[in-house]
């Protein structure tokens, strides 16, 4: 199948492992996210229908191997200065946001000028946007996840 990308704005809050959270609960219960077990390449005795849980989703080995090609591929946020993890989302930085878009305080416009940051599958990446006053309105997750 191949990665895809993946994006989703969230109301802004200070913390952003919370809007992560909340964020999968949204997506899981909408069933917005790629159920292998549900594919319809698959011959019937092969399918399953979606699982009630994260953790039955995550049980499941094939969806270990495949990944949700969701926000649901990343588990955490990481602080700015720790080293990018695979399954986790990595926070834009200001020296970032800069050389990307020249400003730290980034808005919606100014989020083609980020997206190339989230370059490698398996990883995520955040930024909070601001409204026209400077104020933090959202926050936007995005990256590549699946096989």
């Amino acid at each position: 199948m191949g990665a895809s990308a993946w994006d989703y704005y969230v109301p802004y809050q200070a913390d952003l492992g919370a809007a992560l959270e909340e964020l999968h609960q949204r997506v899981f219960l909408a069933g917005d996210y790629y159920w292998v077990r549900g594919d319809d390449s698959l011959p019937e005795e092969e399918r399953r229908p979606r699982p009630s849980t994260p953790d039955e989703l995550w049980a499941d080995e094939w969806t270990q191997h495949s990944g949700t090609h969701s926000v649901l591929d990343v588990f955490h946020v990481q602080r700015e200065d720790e080293e990018p993890e695979v399954c986790a989302v990595q926070p834009v930085t200001a020296e970032e946001a800069r050389k990307a878009a020249g400003t730290e305080r980034l808005t919606r416009a100014h989020v083609p000028a980020i997206q190339d940051l989230a370059r490698d599958r398996w990883y995520g990446r955040c930024a909070v946007l601001h409204d026209d006053h400077g104020r933090p309105q959202e926050i936007y997750f995005w990256g590549w996840s699946g096989d």
